[in-house]
């Protein structure tokens, strides 16, 4: 079944997207994203506001500590001893991915949309927003058990409504 532009957008809060879009165009300032928990959405959401050439650089989805090491410098023992989940890997993505694009914000997440015991079968993930080299937003998302898409999706949206702020 094809889907319309218009129904992807629904997937994310067309208002805050096009709210992003416009302050990263009115700044002159682009940005770039790392995620693994999100698997892509976060991509997939920058990419679909207009004019988003001109400010989204790209992104990088990494979901072991080896692909997390190779393009975004995590830190390999400490990402080992914590399943690659924590706010220090969230903010080494961030950094780093910033880095690599060579943008002015940056915009890292690492997580579980699904339990496993290495996160006590909890379900949570750490993002980082950072500006010019800086953290300026880090936090951990903690979520109930529900469709891992779903999961993805809520934490997907939440880091877009917490950088319609920040832009």
């Amino acid at each position: 079944m094809k889907q319309t532009t218009e129904e992807s957008q629904q997937l994310f809060n067309k208002k805050i997207l096009e709210n992003i879009g416009k302050k990263f165009l009115r700044r002159k300032e682009t940005i770039a994203v790392a995620e693994s928990v999100t698997a892509g959405l976060l991509q997939y959401g920058l990419s679909n506001i207009p004019d988003a050439a001109s400010f989204y650089h790209g992104g990088i989805t990494a979901y072991n500590l080896g692909q997390k090491y190779r393009h975004l410098q995590v830190e390999p023992l400490h990402a080992a001893a914590v399943n690659c989940v924590s706010q220090k890997v969230a903010d080494e993505m961030a950094l780093h991915v910033c880095e690599r694009f060579g943008s002015h914000w940056g915009m890292g997440i690492t997580g579980y949309a699904s339990p496993v015991p290495a996160s006590g079968n909890k379900l949570f993930a750490y993002y980082a927003i950072v500006r010019k080299s800086k953290i300026i937003a880090r936090g951990k998302i903690t979520a109930q058990k529900i469709d891992p898409p779903l999961l993805q999706l809520k934490y997907a949206q939440h880091v877009f409504s917490l950088l319609s702020k920040l832009v």
